[in-house]
């Protein structure tokens, strides 16, 4: 594994590790790169809203939590400035959702990511925008960044 398949790879597992919102939803990260992540996450019934299908407030949390590991794959402590989504097909009980986001750009203090969230048969769930902002720190340690 190259440097920064590596460094991206820490990154994502050490924010998973203290990410108990990410865990307590089922959320399972898959993998991550350089500016890239995938997670996954069953659809649990107390997840249903109203009308029987998973509420879009999970659909969301999975998207945000893709781009989180995503944007903080480079060890900059990065957060989000501004997100959006388009749910484009219901999710129902018992579905596997997989989120997928990859970077667009990074230039100076900002990015641009996108998130793709697909069932188990691959359809296509939701479309998800996000932008981040570099702050100060770093997602590593230092010692363990040395």
């Amino acid at each position: 594994m190259n440097d920064a398949m590596n460094l991206a790879s820490r990154c994502a597992q050490s924010l998973f590790d203290r990410d108990q919102a990410s865990q307590r939803m089922g959320m399972r990260l898959l993998a991550a790169g350089p500016g890239t992540a995938r997670v996954a996450m069953a659809v649990r019934e107390d997840m249903l809203q109203g009308h029987g299908t998973c509420h879009g407030g999970y659909l969301f949390a999975l998207a945000d939590s893709a781009f989180a590991f995503a944007c903080n794959s480079y060890n900059d402590a990065t957060v989000a400035i501004g997100c959006s989504i388009d749910y484009v097909a219901p999710a129902y009980l018992d579905d596997t959702l997989t989120a997928e986001c990859i970077e667009q750009s990074r230039s100076g203090r900002t990015g641009n990511y996108d998130v793709r969230i697909a069932n188990q048969q691959g359809q296509l769930i939701a479309l998800f925008h996000g932008k981040s902002y570099k702050v100060r720190g770093t997602v590593l340690a230092q010692e363990t960044t040395e």
